[in-house]
């Protein structure tokens, strides 16, 4: 189902004189399912959460970890490459927790995009079409062609030739 929580849509959602914190919000039409989850968490004292393996996957188990917060509940993280008996059975034999670092790493990737995104799309928007958006990867390959645009208009061509010939040395 995806992420539960993300920066505000219509502002940069972003403490910049705090750190760089996030200040995320309730995905619009995610209400529903983080209601059903509390429901039907409320008997419960453990919780396994089972996403992607990946950061992404991680931060959503985090933010759904923080969402279902109880004291009387333990959380636990559990991974798997592939969907089989012994992959399943194994990766619940031995739950770790939350993998922070991930946590961060995406955070980080996330803040990352809203920055570059929310100073370069308005000069887009400008300078191309209202509506582009830039991320971090964008931004990149906006600047390689920028710079290329830039040393072909600087380019000052000069005249030069080629002069062929066949010389032979010696007797003949």
């Amino acid at each position: 189902m995806g992420h539960i929580v993300d920066l505000p849509p219509k502002r940069l959602g972003i403490d910049v004189d705090d750190g760089y914190t996030p200040h995320y919000k309730v995905i619009s039409g995610k209400e529903k399912v983080i209601k059903q989850l509390k429901s039907m968490s409320k008997e419960k004292s453990v919780i396994y959460l089972a996403t992607n393996p990946d950061r992404e996957g991680e931060a959503i188990s985090w933010h759904l970890r923080e969402k279902l917060w109880s004291e009387k509940v333990e959380f636990f993280r559990v991974t798997f490459h592939e969907i089989t008996d012994d992959a399943i059975k194994e990766s619940f034999a031995s739950p770790t927790d939350v993998d922070l670092n991930k946590v961060k790493a995406q955070t980080a990737r996330r803040v990352l995009d809203r920055l570059v995104g929310y100073t370069l799309s308005p000069l887009l928007w400008t300078k191309i079409v209202r509506g582009l958006s830039a991320g971090r990867v964008q931004s990149v390959a906006l600047k390689f062609i920028v710079e290329r645009e830039e040393e072909i208009t600087k380019f000052v061509p000069v005249k030069s030739f080629t002069i062929e010939g066949q010389i032979q040395i010696g007797q003949n």
